[in-house]
């Protein structure tokens, strides 16, 4: 039999939970925990409404994944700085993506934490309200503050100020829906695409070895001619399709701590046989510069797109100067930003032209997509957009400054890198592919039978027993048998219920230290996590060349020997 005393605390425990429910709905907000170092997320029901999520694992990867990408990384680097610094309250404000309905909202988070007694994050208790309404009132209201002394001087100017924070607004969330919308269309298509590419680039290059032993003739030399133009052909689409992704913030990145000044200096040869000798490049490496966080490749790649756009601007010559420095954003500046950029410090590059420059109406499309002021052919107009892409997918900001016949100042800032590891060294040119060659067995998932066979007869040639394989139920019953594989190679995006990271997950239950090189022209976050590819995952993107393939092939088996 219960006790009274028994009876009076439940009642009064229920009692509370009923008030916290009520408090809840009239509050509009929902309750969470997260306990840190197991990575268990518990939300409440209201606060799954909120997200529009019905079935939830309780992982927090699981609750990340609803966060709107662009704010991911500066969620996590707010989060952990305040685990660095023992901070006992956060506040956060970041945008997601309903699972119901797909629209993006904006949600406040304050959140108290707990440290355990070695000052370890152990445990993060809060409260989560959707502050969208406010959002909007807030941008309508700097709009009409920004223009208030001119507006009270008549009604109609006042009207219009209202109507412009209006429609102003509404394009930060219009721009933040046509991303979701470009980056969906160019994923979609760029796997596909991407899978043709590598079986015309393998076709062209047989084509290119076989040639080697015919003797020369007019009709050979017609075909080399027709093959190099289609080679160029491949090159540029695969440009166009890595753009359109580095564009919609879906290029799959390896960010490391790096030296900015050791990167410019080593590009700078190059750079020079790119902009010509009517151009100068002059370099002002900041002292002491710190050190960025950021994909080595894709910056070079930046700075390259940066000068060959600089060298465009200026067909008579002049001068074309990169500078690094350290940068400060405050709250005041990123304030007054459309889109959403931390305050804190920056590793900041600018590159500047003394060319023709730009007005104020170019200026404001310079970084939409297939925008572009140079002549038919002479251009795509992805340039500027790849780069500013790759910038918000960093957790940085670009700033363009640029008058008509006073040149242009594109300045890039990269958040500073607060860690411990040491800025990567400069990588060691590889050997040639003709040493990537072995008799391991290895085996191919590919659902596209062209490009299976493909894959299968380049990795033949190169010594290995090939296995192959459509789909993943079928890799799988060939791991089950006796045969050794010493690599598994398989697509990421497959038809058929099984995808290649479920794939390698289930073959390594079976074999245990199993090597895994996945390839893709889109990976849709199997193996990519806003944006970072997995630490532990080992990656080839389509198209690729019978080289890369040898050599990263090679590389795989030789450290799984080690």
């Amino acid at each position: 039999m219960v006790s009274k005393p028994e009876q009076k605390s439940t009642a009064f425990l229920q009692e509370s939970e009923g008030l916290l429910q009520l408090a809840q709905e009239a509050g509009g907000f929902g309750i969470f925990e997260w306990q840190v170092q197991t990575g268990t997320v518990r939300l409440s029901p209201k606060l799954l409404l909120l997200y529009g999520i019905a079935d939830f694992d309780g992982r927090y990867e699981t609750w990340l994944a609803h966060v709107f990408r662009e704010d991911v990384l500066r969620l996590e680097n707010d989060i952990q700085s305040a685990f660095a610094t023992h901070q006992t309250e956060i506040v956060e404000e970041f945008r997601i993506v309903r699972s119901d309905d797909e629209t993006l909202r904006w949600i406040e988070r304050r959140a108290v934490i707990f440290y355990d007694s070695e000052k370890r994050p152990e445990r993060l208790v809060g409260v989560s309200v959707d502050v969208t309404e406010r959002k909007r009132a807030i941008v309508q209201l700097r709009a009409f503050a920004e223009t208030l002394e001119e507006s009270v001087k008549v009604r109609t100017q006042e009207l219009e100020a209202e109507n412009e924070a209006r429609r102003r607004a509404e394009d930060l969330f219009r721009q933040a829906q046509k991303m979701e919308a470009v980056g969906q269309l160019t994923g979609g298509v760029a796997h596909d695409f991407n899978n043709l590419l590598t079986i015309i680039l393998g076709g062209l290059e047989i084509i290119e070895r076989q040639m080697q032993d015919l003797p020369p003739s007019p009709a050979t030399l017609r075909v080399s001619r027709a093959k190099e133009m289609a080679l160029k052909g491949v090159h540029r689409a695969a440009l166009l399709t890595q753009r359109l992704l580095a564009f919609s913030r879906q290029q799959p990145l390896s960010p490391q701590p790096i030296d900015v000044n050791i990167l410019v200096s080593g590009i700078s040869d190059l750079l020079r046989r790119t902009i010509g000798e009517a151009i100068s490049l002059e370099t002002l490496m900041a002292g002491s510069l710190w050190t960025a966080h950021v994909d080595p490749n894709q910056l070079e790649n930046a700075i390259v797109n940066l000068a060959v756009n600089a060298r465009d601007a200026m067909p008579s010559g002049g001068r074309l100067t990169i500078e690094t420095e350290n940068c400060c954003l405050d709250d005041a500046y990123v304030g007054a930003l459309a889109e959403p950029v931390s305050a804190g410090q920056y590793v900041m590059i600018a590159v500047s032209d003394s060319g023709v420059g730009m007005d104020a109406a170019t200026l404001e499309h310079a970084c939409e997509p297939f925008f572009t002021t140079k002549g038919v052919g002479k251009g795509t107009g992805l340039g500027l957009s790849q780069v500013y892409g790759f910038v918000r997918q960093s957790a940085g900001h670009i700033r363009i400054q640029s008058e008509p016949d006073q040149g242009t100042a594109i300045k890039i800032y990269l958040p500073r890198y607060l860690g411990t590891e040491r800025p990567a060294d400069v990588t060691v040119p590889r050997p040639h592919s003709s040493r990537a060659i072995g008799t391991e067995c290895i085996l191919v998932v590919e659902d596209d039978d062209t490009l299976r066979a493909y894959l299968a007869e380049i990795l033949s040639e190169l010594g290995y027993y090939v296995l192959e394989a459509q789909q993943g139920p079928d890799a799988l019953r060939m791991l089950e048998g006796p045969q050794q594989v010493d690599l598994l190679f398989t697509d990421i995006v497959m038809p058929g219920g099984m995808n290649g990271r479920q794939l390698a997950d289930a073959a390594r239950q079976l074999r245990p230290g199993l090597r895994v090189l996945f390839m893709s022209g889109y990976t849709r976050d199997t193996v990519v996590h806003h944006g970072r590819i997995e630490p532990s995952v080992e990656m080839i993107s389509k198209p690729f060349s019978r080289d890369a393939l040898a050599m990263k092939v090679r590389d795989l088996l030789d450290e799984n020997r080690t």
